[in-house]
């Protein structure tokens, strides 16, 4: 690799574009989970909710973020709510392919209230997309052989592993955030 494309690579998270690139994945994922409820009758469980969630969390920090990238505050935000917010997605994903796909799936079970704390109920607030309709166990939908729970594992596998190479490169090569 050039050192012209390295330097640049390493100063994407100054850019504007790559925080709105962010912003507008997450963005799209959140609307089609929304499409996929209110058009096609898919309902969300538990944990299809703290997926959304986590989705939408990545979203607001890189919207958030790009208003001004340059300024190391908005990049700790765009970086935290990214990467925690993947973490936290890719796990209640793993964890609802295993209620999917476990030994006991017939006996696996989730709320039918999502968990969100008392001074932030968004199930409450918002519950045309925060509310809780159907059950972990259901299986509605698959697409090339995987289930939706399965797709959400690879999504947050990815947003995570861009993350962190972002953030390692940018670290190395700079030597600063």
């Amino acid at each position: 690799m050039n050192h012209r494309y390295s330097q640049s690579l390493a100063n994407w998270p100054s850019l504007r574009w790559p925080w709105l690139l962010l912003a507008s994945t997450a963005t799209a994922l959140t609307l089609t989970a929304l499409y996929f409820q209110h058009s096609m009758h898919l309902a969300p469980c538990e944990q299809c909710i703290y997926q959304r969630t986590a989705v939408i969390a990545i979203a607001l920090g890189a919207w958030f973020t790009a208003i001004n990238p340059q300024l190391l505050i908005f990049r700790l935000v765009g970086y935290s709510s990214w990467l925690g917010a993947a973490i936290a997605g890719f796990s209640s994903a793993h964890y609802h392919v295993w209620l999917q796909t476990g030994i006991n799936a017939m006996f696996a079970s989730c709320n039918l209230e999502p968990n969100f704390p008392s001074w932030l109920p968004l199930h409450e607030l918002l519950p045309s997309v925060f509310a809780v309709t159907g059950l972990c166990s259901d299986v509605d939908w698959s697409f090339l052989g995987l289930v939706m729970s399965q797709w959400m594992r690879i999504i947050f596998a990815l947003y995570i592993s861009v993350a962190v190479f972002i953030i390692s490169y940018r670290l190395w090569k700079l030597r600063r955030f």
